[in-house]
């Protein structure tokens, strides 16, 4: 399946029920691209990114500050980081010692970071070009039905994996 016949089955997906938009994005982007081991979305919380839904193993990073890691520094930044070595690279956060690779793909509406798109690979250099338009384009079509995550007493992240 090429990347813009996979855009087309999330939107569709997405249209069919727009209350699990992140969810299917998630499990359709990991279900079909094999070099996608790990798939999440991050949702920013004051000055917190946190773990939405995802498809892989589960991440000890349920909330990343801003600017600490990948991840903190492309919400930060307001601009996509593509990693072709993550052990190379000082932000990156281990979350897997397979983990080779990762793009990071903010979510914006309207200048505003609302949350980002974070894909890891247990290939190096696994994300190119096509990777950063497709994730860019999905993480626009999310970006309308993002919903801000609302504080929760205990301050645990509503972390949901995706099957």
């Amino acid at each position: 399946m090429t990347h813009d016949e996979l855009f087309i089955k999330i939107e569709r997906a997405i249209e069919r029920d727009p209350t699990r938009a992140l969810e299917e994005a998630v499990r359709l982007l990991a279900a079909e691209v094999p070099v996608y081991t790990w798939v999440g979305i991050y949702l920013l919380d004051g000055d917190e990114l946190v773990l939405g839904p995802f498809v892989g193993k589960p991440s000890p990073h349920t909330r990343i500050p801003l600017g600490r890691g990948i991840c903190g520094a492309a919400a930060t930044e307001k601009a996509t980081i593509i990693v072709d070595d993550v052990n190379a690279d000082p932000r990156y956060l281990a979350c897997s010692i397979e983990t080779k690779s990762e793009i990071v793909v903010p979510i914006m509406l309207r200048g505003d970071v609302l949350g980002e798109i974070d894909v890891d690979s247990d290939r190096p250099a696994a994300f190119n070009d096509a990777d950063r338009r497709l994730l860019e384009r999905v993480a626009a079509l999310l970006a309308p039905r993002v919903r801000r995550p609302k504080p929760k007493p205990d301050l645990k992240p509503d972390v949901k994996q995706v099957h």
